[in-house]
C-alpha cells in the first residue's frame, strides 16, 4: 500500500477517486477495490482517515441497523467498531425486537489508526494527500440527459489524475466555516482547513448548492469531573459486536478494556448562564445561514425551544481509553467559551471542571439530493456520486450507508453491470436513499426506526440473512461467511418447524411456568404455543433438562443467534406475516417502472405543485412517485393510464 505525496507520473490514472477520507470514503474506497478496480482516495491529511469529529460512538437508534447492513454486504464500519470499541450496549431491549439498536463507544483515535491500517491493506487502493479543487469533464456523447462525463480531477498541488468515475465523499468540509460565539473561523473541524474550490467548480456546471449546519459540544478534562455525583451508565455484561466475522474470527471478544459512561443533567441555574449569551449566540444573531438537525438541537436551542422543561440529560462519555478527554453529549453549542464553561459548572458533577476543547458549530456546502440518482450518481454529470454529508445527511453511520452504495454502484457501472439499488423493503439504507431522492430533506438527515414503514421485517439481528447473499454477489462477502449464513437459515427454519410440531409435557414445563407466573399446562402442548406467552422465553425453555433429549435440540442450544431468530418468528408470527403482505403490495408499484425521459407535460390532468416536483425528482417507479409530496392518488392514476396507454 503506498501513501502517496508526490505521486509519479505513470500513477496518475485511477478507474475510480473518492474524495475524502471519513467514513463515507472508506466504505466508498473499499467496496469499489474489492471489486477488483484501482480506486485512488484522496485526502487533505492521512492523520485524519476515519476522524470520528464528533461524538466517537458508532451505531444507536436506527443507526445500528445501518452498520449491521454495511456488515452484511462487506463494509467495513462494523469491523473497525467492534476492534476499537470500549463500551458495547444494545438499546430499546425492553421494547420489541424491531426497535432493538446496537451501539458502541469507540476509541476515537484506535478508530483513525485501526481505519488507516485497513485502508493500507487493501489491494488496488492507493492513499493521495491533497485537496480536490476540480472536476475534470468532457461533453457527455452518450446515451441519457447527462451534460458531462468524468474524466479526472486537479489538485491543489497542481497535478491531474485522470479516472473514470469520481465519488465525492467530502463531510462537512465544503467551504467550511466555524462558529463559536462572535468568532468565526474557517475549517471544517478544529485545526483543520476547509476544502475550497470543488462547490464553485460543481456551480460553474450547473449543480445547486445549499447551506447546511452542524455541531459539538465542549471535551472536558476527565480529572475535573466528579462522577460520584453522576449515575453510572455501563455497557453491557456480554457485549455483542457488530460483525458477523467478529463473530466468526474473534475468539476473545471485546479487544479494548470496557468503560462506563455516566449520566447527569442541567438545571435552571445552567439554563439561566446560557440565556445570557443568546444575544452572541451565531445561531440567533443570524450569522449562520444553514439549517441545523431538528432531532439533536443545539443545547441553546433546547432550552429556547423547550423552555418548559427544567432540565436535559447530560451523558459524559469518554473519547478515548488513555486519554483525558469527556465528550458532553447533549451539550452541543456554539455559544461564547466563557459561556459554555459558566454554564458547564453548574451540572451536577462538573462544579470544578475544565473545558479542553470548545464546543462549536460548522457550517458547509451540500448538494440538494434531487440532483442525483437512486445510484447516488448525479444527473448532470455521468460517473460522478456524492455521498454522505454533501447529500444532507448527518451521522457517520448514514455517510457510511451511502459511501458502501456509492462505491459499489460506481464499479457496476464501470463494469457495464446492473445498478445496486435496494429497496425500502429490503433494507434501512433502501429506506435512506429513497428519503434522499423523494424527500430531498433540507436539513441535516437522520435514520430513524420509525422512517421504516416495514421495520419488524428489517430487525438488525437478520440483516446477515436479507443481505449477505446479495454481498456475496458483489464479490464483498467471502464464500465461508455466507456458508455459516445458509446453514444459520436452514437452521432457523428448522427450529421453528421443529416448536411447531413438537409437543412439551405439564411435568416438563409447569414448574418453569409457576415461577414466571404463568398458568399452567394441563395436557401436552405444542413448543410454540408456549413460547408464545409473553412471560417465557426462548432461553427458559432451551435451558430444560428435556430440550435436548433429540439430538436437534441440543443443536440448538449451541446457536444463541438463531434460538432469538426463532422466537421473533413465532412471538411475532402474526405481525410478521401482515408485514409480508404490505411487502408484497409495496414491491407490485416498485416494479411499475417510470423512464427516466418519461415526458409528465403532455399528460394535462396532473396538478401544477405535482409536475413541478414529478420532473425536479424523476421518480424511478410508480411507488417513488407515491411518496412524493404534492402528488395526490389523482395524479398517478393519471400517470399509469398514460403509460398503458
Amino acid at each position: 500500500m503506498l501513501i502517496r505525496l508526490l505521486p509519479n507520473v505513470k500513477d496518475k490514472y485511477y478507474d475510480i477517486i473518492v474524495i475524502g477520507a471519513g467514513h463515507a470514503g472508506i466504505e466508498a474506497s473499499c467496496a469499489a477495490a474489492k471489486m477488483e478496480l484501482s480506486v485512488g482516495i484522496v485526502t487533505m491529511d492521512v492523520n485524519a482517515i476515519g476522524r470520528m469529529s464528533c461524538n466517537p460512538a458508532i451505531g444507536g437508534t436506527a443507526k445500528g441497523h445501518l452498520v449491521k447492513e454495511i456488515d452484511a454486504l462487506g463494509g467495513v464500519m462494523g469491523i473497525l467498531a467492534d476492534e476499537t470499541g470500549i463500551q458495547f450496549k444494545m438499546l430499546n431491549k425492553s421494547k420489541g425486537p424491531a426497535v432493538w439498536s446496537p451501539r458502541c463507544q469507540s476509541d476515537k483515535n484506535l478508530y483513525s489508526i485501526h481505519a488507516a491500517e485497513y485502508l493500507k491493506k487493501q489491494d488496488g487502493l492507493t492513499i493521495i494527500q491533497d485537496m480536490v479543487k476540480e472536476i475534470l469533464v468532457d461533453e457527455f456523447s452518450g446515451e441519457g440527459e447527462y451534460k458531462y462525463s468524468v474524466k479526472g480531477i486537479k489538485t491543489e498541488l497542481g497535478y491531474e489524475y485522470g479516472c473514470k468515475s469520481v465519488i465525492i465523499t467530502s463531510g462537512t468540509f465544503l467551504n467550511a466555516v466555524m462558529h463559536t460565539g462572535k468568532e468565526t473561523t474557517e475549517g471544517g473541524r478544529v485545526d483543520e482547513r476547509s476544502a475550497t474550490g470543488l462547490s464553485e467548480c460543481l456551480l460553474k456546471m450547473g449543480f445547486v448548492t445549499g447551506r447546511l449546519k452542524t455541531g459539538t459540544p465542549p471535551r472536558l478534562d476527565k480529572h475535573t469531573i466528579d462522577f460520584s455525583r453522576t449515575d453510572v451508565q455501563p455497557g453491557d455484561a456480554k457485549p455483542e459486536p457488530f460483525s458477523f466475522r467478529t463473530k466468526l474470527d474473534k475468539l476473545n471478544f471485546p479487544n479494548q478494556r470496557q468503560v462506563d459512561c455516566f449520566l447527569t443533567h442541567t438545571n435552571e441555574k445552567t439554563h439561566e448562564i446560557l440565556r445570557t449569551g443568546f444575544d452572541d449566540s451565531p445561531m440567533f444573531t443570524g450569522r449562520i445561514k444553514g439549517a441545523g438537525p431538528r432531532y439533536c438541537p443545539s443545547i441553546e436551542d433546547k432550552i429556547s425551544r423547550f423552555s418548559d422543561k427544567p432540565r436535559h440529560q447530560i451523558f459524559l462519555e469518554p473519547e478515548t481509553l488513555d486519554g483525558d478527554t469527556i465528550y458532553m453529549n447533549g451539550f452541543s453549542t456554539s455559544l461564547p467559551f466563557e459561556v459554555q464553561e459558566k454554564a458547564a459548572r453548574t451540572v451536577p458533577g462538573l462544579e470544578n471542571v475544565k473545558l479542553l476543547k470548545q464546543g462549536y458549530a460548522v457550517e458547509y456546502d451540500f448538494f440538494p439530493t434531487y440532483q442525483i440518482f437512486p445510484t447516488l450518481e448525479t444527473k448532470i454529470v455521468s460517473g460522478l456520486y456524492n455521498a454522505g454529508q454533501v447529500n444532507g445527511t448527518s451521522g457517520y453511520e448514514e455517510a457510511a450507508a451511502q459511501g458502501l452504495a456509492a462505491g459499489i454502484n460506481s464499479a457496476l457501472k464501470l463494469l457495464k453491470k446492473e445498478p445496486f439499488i435496494l429497496k425500502r423493503s429490503e433494507a434501512y439504507i433502501g429506506v435512506l436513499i429513497d428519503d434522499l431522492i423523494i424527500k430531498v430533506p433540507d436539513e441535516p438527515y437522520r435514520m430513524f426506526t420509525s422512517s421504516a414503514e416495514y421495520r419488524l421485517m428489517l430487525r438488525q439481528d437478520n440483516a446477515d440473512l436479507r443481505l449477505m447473499e446479495k454481498g456475496y454477489e458483489l464479490g464483498l462477502v467471502e464464500e465461508r461467511y455466507l456458508n455459516y449464513v445458509r446453514y444459520k437459515k436452514n437452521l432457523i427454519e428448522e427450529g421453528v418447524k421443529h416448536f411447531r410440531s413438537n409437543t412439551i409435557t405439564p411435568k416438563t414445563v409447569n414448574g418453569l411456568l409457576m415461577q414466571k407466573k404463568s398458568s399452567p399446562l394441563l395436557q401436552n402442548d405444542f413448543l410454540a404455543n408456549v413460547l408464545r406467552r409473553s412471560e417465557i422465553s426462548i432461553g427458559e425453555l432451551a435451558a430444560l433438562e428435556s430440550f435436548a433429549d433429540n439430538g436437534f435440540g441440543e443443536k440448538l442450544r449451541k446457536h444463541e443467534d438463531v434460538l432469538e431468530q426463532i422466537e421473533i418468528e413465532i412471538k411475532y408470527e402474526g405481525y410478521i406475516k401482515r408485514q409480508a403482505e404490505q411487502i408484497e403490495s409495496f414491491n407490485r408499484n416498485e416494479d411499475l417502472k417510470i423512464p427516466h425521459n418519461f415526458n409528465y407535460d403532455r399528460i394535462k390532468s396532473i396538478s401544477s405543485e405535482a409536475l413541478d416536483k414529478l420532473k425536479k425528482v424523476r421518480p424511478a417507479s410508480i411507488g417513488q412517485a407515491m411518496r412524493i409530496a404534492g402528488v395526490r392518488p389523482s395524479d398517478i392514476s393519471a400517470i399509469l393510464i398514460y403509460m398503458r396507454g
